[in-house]
Order: C-alpha cells, then sequence, then structure tokens
C-alpha cells in the first residue's frame, strides 16, 4: 500500500446498510468494521504511484533562503498556515478515538488542519460520539473537517457540523467503494441533488472529496455547478478501498478492480482553470515532496492519511514531531525550488512522464507547456507570488 491516502484508514462512508446512506438500517457491525478498515489500510503494500511521475526541473541557482518561504495557502475563504492536512480517517470506536485524539494533539501543536473520518455512526449511535468530538476538544482553536457520505440529508451534515464545531464538511463520494462493499449502496440517481442539499445546508463551506478513485475535469464541473467550490480530487495510488471491500468478501470475487480510477495527480493536470475551484490533493501522498508535488500541478494543499496515522499509533511524541519534520520539510523543498510562495509553486517546471503523461495526452494535455513554464527561474526566489 502506498503510505498516504486522502480517504485514510477508515474514513470512507458507511453503506446504506452500513448506517449512512438514506434510510439506512441499524448494523451493529459498523463499529467494528471502523477497527477493521483501519487493519486492512495498515495491511496493504507499499507502492509506487503517479507522483514518481512528477519531477521539477532543477535549476542550480534558484534557490532561496529557507527563512523566506511562507507556507500559508489560501483554501476556499480560509487561510490555513500549511499546506498540508491531516485528511479524514477514523472514529466511531474506542481505539480510533485513541487515533483521533493523538491527531488532534499533534494538529493543535503544529498547525495543521485536520478532519475526522466519517461522523455519520455518531449521529445514529450517539454512544460512539467521543471518538469525534474528541478532536475538537483537544484543538479547540484549529482548523477542523467534519465529515460525512454523500446521500445524508442536510440536516445531518448540520448535525455533524454542530457536532464537532467543525469550520468546514468533508462531503465524501465512494461509488467505488460502495459497489464493492458486501453490504453497500446501489442506489446513487440521487447524489447530486444530495451534494447540492448538503452544500446548501450544511452552515460552513463544505469540500468534496473522493476516497480514492479521483475526480475528473468533468465531474468538477457538474461539482461547480452544484455550488461547490473546493474539490479533493482524492486519487488512486494511496489507500484502495476497492481492495479492502474485496478483502472482505468470501469469494474475492472483485480483484480485477485493484487501482481502478484517476490519480490525483492526472486530476490536477485535467483540472480546468475557468472552473473556479480551489483543488486539494490527496490519494497516494507518501511524502513532504509528494506535497510539494501536488502544489506544483495546481493544488492548494495536500491531504495525508497513512503515514500520519503511523506516527498516532506510535504515540504522541511521535505525532508532533513527525508533523513538524513535514513542515519543516516542504519548506525546505520550496526553497530548493526558489520559490517563497506556495501559490508560485504552480509556475515551477516539471517533467510529467511514464504512465502519467500518457493518461494525461489522451486527456488533451499540454504537457511540453509545463516543462517550458514560467519567467526565468532564476528570479523566482525574489517573487512573492505569480
Amino acid at each position: 500500500m502506498s503510505p498516504a491516502n486522502a480517504a485514510g484508514a477508515a474514513g470512507a462512508r458507511d453503506s446504506r446498510g452500513a448506517g449512512d446512506g438514506v434510510g439506512a438500517r441499524q448494523d451493529t457491525s459498523r463499529a467494528a468494521r471502523k477497527d477493521e478498515h483501519v487493519a486492512l489500510a495498515r495491511a496493504q503494500e507499499i507502492r509506487r504511484n503517479d507522483f514518481d511521475c512528477v519531477n521539477p526541473v532543477h535549476h542550480a541557482l534558484a534557490a532561496c533562503d529557507v527563512a523566506a518561504v511562507d507556507l500559508s495557502t489560501r483554501v476556499g475563504t480560509f487561510s490555513w498556515p500549511v499546506p498540508f492536512y491531516i485528511n479524514g480517517m477514523t472514529g466511531g470506536t474506542e481505539a480510533t478515538g485513541k487515533i483521533n485524539r493523538v491527531l488532534a494533539i499533534a494538529a493543535r501543536e503544529v498547525g495543521v488542519p485536520m478532519a475526522s473520518g466519517s461522523a455519520s455512526v455518531a449521529l445514529d449511535d450517539p454512544s460512539t460520539a467521543s471518538s469525534f468530538t474528541v478532536i475538537r476538544e483537544e484543538n479547540p482553536r484549529g482548523f477542523v473537517m467534519g465529515n460525512i457520505g454523500v446521500g445524508r440529508s442536510g440536516a445531518d451534515a448540520r448535525r455533524v457540523v454542530e457536532l464537532l464545531e467543525a469550520d468546514a464538511l468533508q462531503l465524501h463520494l465512494n461509488a467505488g467503494q460502495e459497489i464493492v462493499m458486501p453490504e453497500g449502496e446501489r442506489e446513487f440517481s440521487g447524489w447530486r441533488a444530495s451534494v447540492e442539499e448538503i452544500v446548501a445546508q450544511a452552515g460552513v463551506p463544505v469540500i468534496v472529496k473522493e476516497v480514492g478513485f479521483g475526480i475528473s475535469r468533468e465531474t468538477q464541473r457538474v461539482l461547480a455547478d452544484l455550488g461547490v467550490q473546493v474539490v479533493d480530487v482524492g486519487g488512486v495510488g494511496g489507500t484502495d478501498f476497492a481492495r479492502i471491500e474485496n478483502s472482505r468478501r468470501e469469494a474475492r470475487e472483485y480483484s480485477y478492480l485493484d487501482g481502478f480510477g484517476q490519480s490525483a495527480p492526472l486530476c490536477l493536470l485535467e483540472a480546468e482553470a475557468e472552473s473556479g475551484l480551489d483543488l486539494l490533493a490527496s490519494g497516494g501522498v507518501r511524502t513532504p515532496f509528494d506535497v510539494v508535488r501536488a502544489l506544483i500541478l495546481g493544488a492548494r494543499a495536500a491531504g495525508v492519511a497513512r503515514q500520519f496515522l503511523e506516527l498516532a499509533i506510535q504515540g504522541e511524541a511521535a505525532a508532533v514531531a513527525g508533523l513538524r519534520s513535514w513542515r519543516d520539510q516542504v519548506r525546505a523543498l520550496l526553497a530548493l525550488l526558489g520559490v517563497r510562495t506556495v501559490s508560485a509553486a504552480r509556475q515551477c517546471q516539471v517533467f510529467i512522464t511514464g504512465e502519467l503523461a500518457e493518461r494525461a495526452r489522451l486527456r488533451g494535455v499540454d504537457l511540453e507547456s509545463y516543462a517550458r513554464r514560467g519567467a526565468a527561474h532564476t528570479s523566482l526566489c525574489h517573487a512573492t507570488d505569480i
């Protein structure tokens, strides 16, 4: 498994049968499934992914002072102090509540935005609420995102926001997971209406995200038309929820869907500036270098799950030190590239190669322009915004 993923270890939407869709029935195994998802995600093997096909052009005299790099980034109407965040992972059990507590402490100490896992279980079973509310309790002034699955009502979305005192709401799409999940959803025709309703009624900005199958250019257009302003493209390359759900099936009959979908780099490359969307990138973000690669391709920030999950399991000290190290490495890498702001990274010249290049060209992306873009690169270290 690739060590990081936007969807996280157990943040994907429970199916209607598991209690997250409209008319959901109660399922006594839902809490156990949260812990099972964590274990299955951690067991997935590490793989290369499309971020390895994104490599900036090096200019030996372009580097700027590390201290001059401003890591703040604009996401919708918000300003975040760093261009990465703890993506929605888990919650709903005693064990996952402990994970959320450690992550919230680390987020507080380093100033990293954090999302909860899907909080629908807490709406249906209030006894699990503390595994989510611990995030705000430990991080009272930080940026917190709630999380709910498409198919729930606008009123439910508002309840999640109130439960976590959230600054924003992640609304996740996961048809690929639902199809493979043994007890998964089978009715998807109402999803567009659900997105529109939740955007209108959540009471905070809504960030629509995928759980690891990607959000195409065409879907980005639809979301913009539905009133969405921020999209996390959540691509393939990290935690594979089709594989996770298939491993829960006795016959393992959906193994051919391993790797299904588009990667975050491809979704960023084919995005259209005129959509007006602010894009976030997750799915296979394994290192601070992958964060920088995402910024170069146009993301406002990158979501990390698996790597931060592993830090949380090691304890508070490891989680705090790990997030600080990511922050410092991202700043150093941007200095190496000669850019002093997150937005300036979008002008870095970059090689797009391998299967990513092949697929991007089939989608009409002019890759040569990425290798030649920007002013004389040696001047970028003097830029504050491009």
